[in-house]
């Protein structure tokens, strides 16, 4: 365990004995005999986790509490009761006490409470770091952000916005590649004309050659008068063509002959209209595959690959998944005129646990569904989706039982491992954390791992 601990008691030994035996588990401990002096101390420090006695003579614990809470709501505080105590315990908890540990005092249950308290101040310091940059943020909507993976998105955004180069977005279903589109349109020099968005796998080929080059009237059966088209009717601005890799074979060459002259023809026409427009094209599947199975021509994917953007999965930005939860729980509680704030410590837990298989979309999806049955000021375990709610903590290790062929344990292990590292973006430290290691034993396995392949 990490933290700074507070300890208040008015018999020392028992102040020496907990610095002793916490300090044995890696936490840091500062202890005070005298209630109005620990008050004091806590004012002028940072502590994470706050214990204290509730029988103490000038200040008694449950006020002593109640002054903690008032000035910083963030910090949980145990309190020690005496055995049986049930009463005063219930009050301490009214007083805003975050647990309560029954004297005379187990050392194992204590550290589990402590355990628990320290993971509830980690979790709200995020949520109040996130909330605080989503105030700054307002109106980037899914592209919120403060992972290392999200960070770099923005950068890479912000050099590609001012050029009219092609720019190819591929990312998992639902991680926002249409917003990643419009971040790129809205604040670059285009951002005056218009967005136009079409999906290519939506519209059956004659009906999408129609919609994207036009067509005069008569052109056919239906061609009751003349259409301009997307790559016309975006002009000045942005033509975003999401799901590209779905795009009819057959139209595939005349969208690569309309990007090579920067002209089109509308189906029915022999006279070239010349458009200006910056392409975006975006796709969820791997172009160079379908590109090798022949189903997408590898000239057009060079045309638009000029520049490349990787959208990353949700499951990969740590604690961006709160920071968009909370804005989503915003969004749709101001929307429903509700009075929900926020989210309980439980269904964060859960939020952080969940794979999300569907990114940002099935967040949102979430959200708005908690928010519509929630009947109290934060979204609890019932108000989400029965799959979230009964969604197992990972499933990274049961694609290994589900293989045909199993792995060792110490296999398992490894991939595990590096696993972890890469959702973490290599944060060491962050990994041991996760994986309920200690740095050194961390280190020392990677070092195995290394000299397994001759590093």
């Amino acid at each position: 365990m990490i933290g700074h601990i507070l300890v208040v008691d008015d018999d020392q030994d028992m102040c020496e004995m907990l610095q002793a035996a916490l300090s044995l588990e890696g936490l840091e401990v500062k202890w005070q005999t005298s209630s109005p002096k620990a008050l004091e101390l806590f004012k002028q420090n940072e502590f994470d986790v706050v214990l204290t006695d509730l029988r103490m003579p000038k200040l008694s614990g449950i006020e002593l509490c109640e002054r903690i809470v008032q000035i910083r709501s963030d910090v949980p505080v145990v309190v020690f009761t005496a055995f049986g105590s049930m009463d005063t315990a219930i009050s301490a908890i009214r007083a805003g006490a975050y647990d309560f540990v029954a004297k005379p005092l187990d050392l194992d249950i204590l550290k589990l409470v402590l355990k628990r308290a320290l993971d509830h101040r980690q979790l709200k310091g995020h949520i109040k770091r996130l909330s605080e940059t989503i105030a700054q943020h307002q109106g980037y909507g899914e592209l919120l952000g403060e992972s290392p993976k999200m960070q770099k998105l923005a950068s890479l955004l912000a050099r590609m916005s001012n050029t009219d180069t092609s720019v190819l977005i591929q990312g998992e279903s639902g991680t926002g590649k249409e917003l990643v589109a419009r971040s790129l349109h809205q604040h670059g020099e285009r951002s005056n004309g218009p967005f136009i968005a079409v999906n290519c796998a939506a519209l059956p080929e004659a009906l999408l050659e129609s919609e994207l080059f036009g067509h005069v009237k008569g052109a056919f059966t239906d061609a009751k008068g003349q259409r301009k088209g997307l790559f016309l009717e975006a002009q000045g601005g942005t033509l975003f063509l999401d799901e590209i890799g779905d795009m009819p074979l057959n139209l595939q060459p005349k969208l690569l002959r309309a990007l090579e002259e920067r002209q089109v023809r509308p189906v029915g026409s022999n006279q070239p209209i010349a458009f200006d427009v910056r392409i975006v094209a975006a796709t969820n599947c791997e172009l160079e595959s379908a590109i090798a199975e022949g189903s997408f021509r590898e000239d057009l994917y060079y045309r638009l690959n000029v520049l490349q953007v990787e959208v990353p999965p949700l499951r990969t930005r740590g604690t961006d998944i709160l920071m968009l939860a909370n804005t989503f729980v915003k969004q749709f509680a101001a929307k429903a005129g509700k009075e929900v704030t926020g989210l309980s410590q439980a269904v964060a837990k859960k939020l952080m646990e969940y794979h999300w298989p569907g990114n940002v979309r099935e967040l949102k999806n979430a959200l708005e569904h908690a928010v519509v049955l929630s009947e109290f000021s934060e979204i609890t375990l019932d108000d989400l989706p029965i799959r979230l709610k009964n969604a197992e903590q990972d499933n990274t290790a049961q694609r290994f039982f589900d293989s045909d062929q199993l792995i060792t344990m110490a296999a398992l292990e490894k991939q595990y491992i590096l696993h972890v590292l890469s959702v973490v973006d290599n944060n060491r430290t962050a990994a041991a954390k996760v994986l309920g290691l200690d740095r050194k034993t961390l280190y020392r396995k990677l070092q195995m791992f290394e000299e397994e392949v001759g590093l």
